[in-house]
């Protein structure tokens, strides 16, 4: 077992809590609004200089008594949101966090927490310190660089090879692969996501059978006044 260095834990953990701060702030941001980079890059100097302050006077040094570390992959989906929000001129906002990454990380994120509860013994995350999560970060950037070659490299793709990345050269953020990937913000992030997926697909099936069923009543009104003109 490899953990990481404590001055790169504690410089990661500020640079990785002003991404997270500043990805909430934009996220208030109403969508239709335009945020100039400019603002936003005053906005997240100013996440940076507030994540640097001295000891307990930084707020990261209370998120991190209640949370530990941010995961990688949450600091890397939030700085796509924040790069995202930075190049759009008018339109929707893509999602930072779509539904086919949130359901393996809610799916995951259920099964850690069932071990952690003891309802399962299974162990599973003391295995993020041993070989297996060597080879299963190796396996996880094999198929990030297949996306790649296929031209399918998106932002989250990327988010997840640069989270893969530091877990692999630098042990970050706690030398245990599903602290690099997964986190209880992330967690509920994933499961907010898949909750309004799946309340959008419940009312688009609704609106697409409200038509079917007011055409036999549509019909039944345009032929009746045809059939009086006849009689």
């Amino acid at each position: 077992m490899i953990l990481p260095e404590l001055s790169l834990q504690f410089v990661y953990a500020r640079l990785a809590w002003a991404l997270v701060l500043a990805a909430l702030v934009v996220a208030l941001w109403p969508a239709s609004w335009r945020l100039p980079r400019r603002a936003l890059g005053a906005l997240l100097g100013a996440c940076l200089l507030l994540m640097f302050l001295p000891g307990a006077a930084s707020p990261a040094w209370h998120l991190g008594l209640a949370f530990q570390y941010p995961s990688a992959l949450l600091a890397g989906l939030c700085l796509v949101k924040l790069h995202e929000r930075s190049r759009i001129v008018a339109g929707p906002v893509r999602a930072a966090l779509s539904p086919l990454l949130a359901a393996p990380l809610a799916l995951v994120g259920l099964l850690l927490y069932l071990d952690a509860f003891g309802l399962v013994a299974g162990g599973y995350y003391y295995a993020g310190f041993g070989g297996a999560a060597a080879l299963g970060a190796v396996l996880l950037a094999g198929a990030c660089a297949l996306l790649a070659a296929r031209g399918r490299f998106k932002p989250q793709v990327a988010a997840l090879l640069g989270a893969l990345a530091l877990f692999s050269f630098a042990r970050l953020p706690s030398g245990n692969l599903w602290d690099a990937l997964l986190d209880p913000l992330l967690w509920g992030w994933a499961l907010v996501t898949l909750l309004r997926a799946a309340v959008r697909a419940v009312l688009g099936a609704r609106a697409r059978r409200a038509p079917s069923a007011a055409e036999p009543a549509l019909q039944a009104a345009g032929t009746e006044p045809i059939s009086s003109m006849k009689e």
